[in-house]
């Protein structure tokens, strides 16, 4: 190939704009802000992902109820530690009397 042809010079401009399409539909796959063609960000809204606020809604419902849940372990737990560090035998005592 000649470098002194008019087709090295098309060549190096469809490669770059084939890396620019590929980088920039990377970065749109991935939620990255676009790059225009003299190199500026455009930035997207919220109303670029209309999912995003349901997704939001949906993980903020799962935490409630998992917060729910780790809080009624976290007794029952406790319950457990009395339990076991229970040293003069108060509770031994009582699950006797019950049988």
């Amino acid at each position: 190939m000649s470098f002194a042809g008019p087709n090295f010079i098309i060549a190096i401009v469809v490669v770059m704009t084939v890396g620019w399409l590929i980088n920039n539909w990377i970065r749109a796959k991935h939620g990255y802000p676009l790059e225009d063609e003299w190199g500026g960000k455009s930035a997207l809204t919220d109303g670029d992902y209309p999912e995003a606020e349901r997704k939001i809604m949906l993980l903020s419902n799962e935490n409630e109820t998992l917060n729910g849940k780790v809080g009624r372990l976290e007794e029952r737990v406790a319950v457990l530690e009395r339990i076991v560090t229970d040293k003069a035998g108060r509770l031994s005592e009582e699950i006797e009397k019950l049988r």
